[in-house]
This record gives C-alpha cells, sequence and structure tokens, in this order.
C-alpha cells in the first residue's frame, strides 16, 4: 500500500470521526466548570477516546505494513 492510499484511508476515517462527532456531542467525564462569565472546559473523556482510536489506528497500520 502507497503512502497516497494510506493518507486518503486516514482523511476517510478522520471525516467519518468528525460527522460522529457533531452527533454525539460532548461525552460523559468531559469536564465543565462555568463561573460568571467564565468557562473552562476540559475534554477529558474526549482525549481519552481519540487516544484509543489512534492507538488503533497505529497499530494496524503497522501491522498491515
Amino acid at each position: 500500500m502507497n503512502f497516497g492510499k494510506i493518507f486518503i484511508l486516514i482523511g476517510i476515517i478522520f471525516i467519518i470521526i468528525g460527522m460522529l462527532w457533531q452527533l454525539i456531542g460532548r461525552l460523559p467525564g468531559d469536564i465543565v466548570i462555568r463561573k460568571g462569565n467564565f468557562t473552562f472546559y476540559f475534554p477529558l473523556m474526549t482525549s481519552i477516546v481519540i487516544s484509543i482510536i489512534l492507538s488503533l489506528m497505529f497499530y494496524f497500520f503497522s501491522r498491515f505494513r
């Protein structure tokens, strides 16, 4: 598999993840603190999910290379 096909596949995966992200919104476990006109948002669970997805992608790409 050449680099062009890999980049296209990664792009398609990111498009699908982005579309799902719009449907899901914030995940349970994301930290949101609102005080007055200040809002602090830390996407803890979202970061964990993205890390797992990227780890699986890199594992499969290295496995089939």
